[in-house]
């Protein structure tokens, strides 16, 4: 028996050791597998069925999403032809009318491309880690194409969007860590933008707005290729302020009701949530890429924000109804010592945990990140002074809230857990969108990152729905307390000429 849990527990500690990659398929197999679907689109685009060989095609595309990392890691140039093949598919299916042969011709071109890496034909070429780059530079080459393309000089600003390519493989996971959204549009309109020039007829005009756009998006991400303490401190309070809030609140809540001592059902939500968070970011730096992390990092956080936004808006109208001084006296008279039982004590628990942990699985993968590119002795300055910070503003946000008379203080809690209900809404949506869950169509609206307002009927839509359930709601209150208002002195009129 002794025996066998020894070999269990080396068994474990080996599987914990040893690479995971040692266990999975390689480049070459994951290849081969992705390059099925090449195959079925190539069949249905020669039998006319452009909308079948575009659905075999997203396939492929989603599978690459996924192993592209083994692959760029065992032949950049490999790499780099696979991706340009895509942007040459991808291309063809865009046009309004689809050219059956054109995409003919891209899907077979790409298949060709897959089966000389599947076959090992391309020789190993592995990214150089001495290699320099930086968002700056690549700015500079979108700027020269469409220089190029001022001067109807197609061929060399073909040439700078290729080289823009290649040199993106350098810097590209300083840009994932600082947006992924960033990252995304310009792994796309990278290879868009170079199949427009590389067509038949070269798409000059939308080729120009096409980077145009990559090189507006960059350029807020220019000065940021390496971080400091301060970037540290910046990300963990831009993060935590909103996790915070919601903490302060709950807990503000609590004494006001007169049970600090139930307080401790707070810190269990605050205390698991980061736990999870750091478990996560861990389990996901040892065991993915970032970029391949990337759709489920969004789904998760999607879901969670969506759950958080739900527990809000209930919460936010509980505290607006009791804003009245009357009525939270007298639901505290009525529940006396119930009045926070175990099963409010464990949703407000729970409501603590997705706040913190919505917000702290970002920041660790944030920090994972940006680890390579900061001193570890600034990483670790940024994030102690950042909690430092975060303690004391909780500290001065409670002690304030306190001293704040009751009905104050329930109406501002209230607005407080609305306002964050309503982002909350927005930024889980967005994720659910950012993961391919839900789709994403544009609507002529502003982003506006204060109120996590999007530029997409599929999170504008349910956030007005929010702040219509939020007026009607403040309104119902305000009938009913002035319904309550003059029974109260109808009762008491009654009295007094008795």
């Amino acid at each position: 028996m002794k025996q066998a849990l020894i070999k269990i527990t080396l068994t474990a500690l080996l599987l914990l050791v040893l690479p995971f990659k040692t266990f999975a398929a390689s480049p070459e197999e994951d290849l081969t597998h992705a390059n099925s679907f090449v195959e079925s689109a190539i069949q249905s685009a020669q039998k006319g069925d452009f909308k079948s060989a575009e659905q075999e095609y997203q396939k492929f595309n989603d599978e690459w999403l996924d192993k592209e990392d083994g692959i760029k890691n065992k032949s950049i140039d490999a790499y780099g032809k696979i991706e340009e093949a895509m942007g040459m598919v991808q291309y063809n299916l865009a046009q309004k009318t689809v050219n059956q042969n054109a995409l003919v011709t891209a899907l077979k071109e790409l298949e060709g491309v897959n089966e000389k890496f599947i076959s090992h034909q391309f020789a190993s070429s592995k990214l150089d880690s001495k290699s320099t780059g930086s968002v700056e530079d690549l700015i500079e080459i979108l700027n020269k194409a469409l220089a190029d393309l001022k001067d109807n000089n197609v061929s060399g600003a073909t040439s700078e969007i290729d080289q823009f390519r290649k040199s993106w493989i350098n810097i590209e996971g300083v840009v994932l860590t600082q947006s992924q959204t960033v990252y995304t549009d310009a792994e796309r309109d990278m290879v868009t933008s170079y199949a427009m020039l590389t067509a038949k007829t070269p798409d000059v005009k939308a080729a120009t707005k096409t980077i145009t756009d990559m090189r507006d998006y960059l350029l807020p991400l220019a000065s940021k290729t390496s971080y400091t303490m301060i970037d540290a401190i910046t990300i963990l309070l831009r993060e935590g302020l909103e996790a915070l809030l919601v903490v302060v609140a709950l807990l503000g809540f609590i004494k006001k009701s007169g049970q600090e001592k139930k307080s401790k059902w707070i810190w269990f939500g605050v205390g698991a949530g980061l736990g999870v968070s750091i478990i996560l970011g861990v389990i996901v730096n040892i065991l993915f890429s970032a970029g391949t992390f990337g759709s489920n990092n969004f789904l998760i956080a999607g879901w969670t924000g969506v759950f958080a936004a739900v527990m809000l808006l209930y919460m936010s109208y509980w505290l607006h109804s009791k804003s009245n001084t009357k009525q939270w006296q007298q639901y505290i008279k009525t529940k006396s010592d119930r009045a926070l039982n175990t099963g409010s004590l464990l949703s407000l628990s729970i409501l603590a945990f997705l706040a913190v942990f919505r917000e702290g699985t970002e920041t660790v993968l944030f920090f994972i990140g940006m680890a390579s590119s900061i001193k570890l002795s600034s990483l670790l300055i940024g994030i102690g002074l950042g909690f430092a910070i975060l303690a004391i503003l909780s500290f001065l946000i409670l002690k304030v809230g306190l001293k704040i008379p009751m009905r104050p203080f329930f109406l501002v809690s209230s607005i407080l857990m609305f306002y964050l209900c309503f982002k909350f809404a927005g930024m889980g949506i967005h994720g659910l969108q950012l993961s391919g869950l839900l789709p994403a169509t544009q609507a002529p609206i502003p982003t506006i990152d204060f109120f996590a307002i999007y530029s997409t009927w599929e999170s504008f839509i349910p956030q007005m729905i929010l702040l219509l359930i939020a007026c009607f709601a403040v309104i119902y209150n305000r009938f009913s307390n002035k319904d309550n208002k003059k029974s109260s002195e109808n009762s008491g009129g009654t009295k007094n000429v008795i």
